[in-house]
């Protein structure tokens, strides 16, 4: 009989070496740290800020891709700086070269007598220090002495107005005309004020009457005015 026996415990004990080395080589493997799998958990991601580029503990550098601490929330408006309106209105007043009624002086000249008709020059002037201008017709009534107006509304002689330029003391005048009252027959009253009210102004200016009577009704009884022009008179 052959005997087998040594050979098939030779194997076996081989058999449990390699087994013994095996587990030997996992065990070292663990050992190390340095082969695990990259851990790609949000919080591991979050901290590639300064802490991951070379010690900036305070985070302020942002990893490419997420928005800068520094900046806005998002869906926060934009900051816009106020409008100034009340300085632009402002603006707007000192660049109108308009004359104001406070920049005026209004006052009238001596009678024109002229076929029939009687004509005065209404004189408007410039009393401030700054050059302004004037456009067009100025606005007249005549007034009692309570204030109640005397006839309706001078109307505007046809013409085509220009921009009068008033440099401090130059005037500006407009003819004021009616037909003589002992010519025409129109009903009369003597006011006590001539009320003026330059081009483009709310506010009138008072100038006293002394020229007599005027037309309030009747035939003829119309009053009238015509654009300014430079001077203070014909």
């Amino acid at each position: 009989m052959v005997n087998t026996y040594r050979p098939v415990r030779g194997t076996a004990l081989l058999a449990g070496a390699v087994a013994l080395l095996g587990a030997l080589t996992a065990c070292g493997g663990d050992s190390g740290g340095t082969a695990t799998a990259p851990d790609r958990s949000p919080t591991t991601a979050g901290t590639a800020t300064g802490t991951a580029t070379g010690g900036n503990t305070a985070g302020t550098t942002a990893a490419p891709g997420t928005d800068s601490p520094s900046a806005p929330a998002s869906g926060a408006a934009p900051s816009t700086a106020p409008t100034d309106t009340a300085g632009s209105a402002s603006a707007s007043a000192r660049t109108d070269g308009r004359c104001r009624t406070t920049e005026l002086r209004a006052s009238v000249g001596r009678v024109d007598p002229g076929a029939g008709q009687r004509n005065f020059p209404v004189v408007l002037t410039n009393t401030s220090s700054r050059t302004c201008t004037l456009y067009g017709y100025p606005g007249a009534a005549f007034v009692d002495a309570s204030g109640k107006q005397l006839g309706p509304d001078p109307v505007r002689d046809p013409a085509s107005p220009r921009t009068v330029t008033l440099t401090p003391g130059k005037s500006a005048w407009s003819a004021l005309s009616f037909a003589s009252p002992d010519i025409s027959g129109a009903r009369t009253a003597a006011p006590a004020t001539l009320l003026v009210t330059p081009p483009d102004e709310r506010d009138a200016l008072e100038v006293t009457w002394k020229a007599g009577e005027v037309p309030v009704g009747g035939n003829e009884s119309e009053v009238s005015l015509t654009a300014l022009t430079p001077g203070t008179g014909p």
